[in-house]
């Protein structure tokens, strides 16, 4: 990703530790070094809802920003158990989302008792309730698993199926709507893109909408992304999802009648330059998942797919090699 996307990133992190405690501000900083800047704004948002629920429940009155370190000591197990209701029933948070919005706390917690310290060389906390808290348990057996799995997977034709219907197919079930069908076709070679991309390359959809031009290496046909830990990689894509990204940066550059290398990759409709929020694509992805004849259950079935048709090719690849590898071992027959 580019230092521009990063620092908006920032920007946003900076914007969110304003309205936290100072020594979530504190944890915060130590932790930019270390951790991905999208993970640490995630970060940020949970801790404003665990915030926020303090000071409705009045272990605190004030402001979030003023909530004292004094508090954090006086929370008991059946407090967060609280909490952790009050995100499963309140804010309809799954098992998943609750045990990354844990993690965080957990995090957060472990740095006030056994890394951080005053000026008398003394934890922040000298009592950890997150330490008494577990996560929930989500477990099924492999055969729940991959029926699961096997329901959310397009295979053969649906691949490409999936990939006509965003570009063009779905104006079928929207022709009566004309606010719809408007959008779709100001949109469709975004869409498309996005696609493909995370269809042929296993890319999240975080990934591809943070993504700039020059990450993009279309000879070598490879992306350059900033994962967890701020580790830089680059990833593979199809010929047809390179193929679907020039449409679109063609039929874009065509609209907003500028040099394609000044623009980002992606951008937010009617050709406003501007990066489309993961938020937004998230819910525009939602949509066709929906509105397939044959829907997915959800986003990550996706990324699901491509691991599932790279291991199928190099399955076929590693069963051709080892045809040839015995084949070479069989003796020949001498001729009489």
């Amino acid at each position: 990703m580019a230092d521009e996307s990063s620092q908006h990133l920032y920007e946003r992190i900076d914007e969110k530790t304003a309205r936290l405690p100072w020594y979530v501000r504190e944890y915060v900083d130590k932790k930019m070094r270390v951790m991905s800047p999208r993970s640490l704004l995630n970060y940020c948002h949970d801790y404003l809802i665990f915030f926020d629920w303090m000071i409705a429940e009045g272990f605190h009155q004030g402001d979030r920003t003023s909530v004292p370190l004094e508090s954090l000591e006086k929370l008991t197990p059946q407090s967060i158990e609280n909490f952790l209701s009050y995100l499963q029933f309140r804010l309809q948070n799954d098992k998943f989302t609750m045990n990354r919005k844990l993690s965080s706390l957990k995090s957060l917690f472990n740095y006030l008792q056994n890394i951080a310290e005053t000026s008398e060389l003394k934890p922040y906390l000298t009592r950890n309730v997150m330490a008494k808290i577990s996560f929930n348990k989500i477990k099924e057996d492999q055969e729940t698993v991959a029926q699961k799995m096997a329901g959310k997977i397009l295979w053969h034709d649906e691949y490409e199926a999936f990939r006509q219907f965003v570009a063009s197919d779905y104006r079928e079930t929207v022709k009566d709507n004309r606010k719809l069908l408007n959008f779709h076709a100001q949109n469709a070679e975004r869409d498309t893109a996005i696609i493909s991309l995370i269809l042929g390359s296993g890319l999240r959809l975080s990934e591809v909408v943070g993504l700039d031009l020059h990450d993009v290496d279309f000879q070598k046909r490879m992306v350059r992304v900033v994962r967890k830990g701020n580790k830089e990689q680059y990833v593979f894509f199809s010929e047809q999802a390179g193929l679907d990204l020039e449409d679109y940066l063609n039929v874009r550059a065509k609209n907003i009648g500028c040099r394609l290398q000044t623009k980002r990759c992606l951008s937010l409709r009617r050709w406003v330059q501007k990066r489309q929020h993961g938020a937004s694509a998230r819910g525009r992805l939602r949509i066709w998942l929906k509105s397939m004849p044959s829907p997915l259950a959800n986003l990550p079935s996706l990324y699901t797919n491509y691991a599932t048709h790279l291991r199928l090719v190099i399955k076929r690849k590693i069963t051709i090699f080892l045809s040839f590898v015995v084949s070479l071992g069989t003796p020949r027959s001498k001729p009489p």
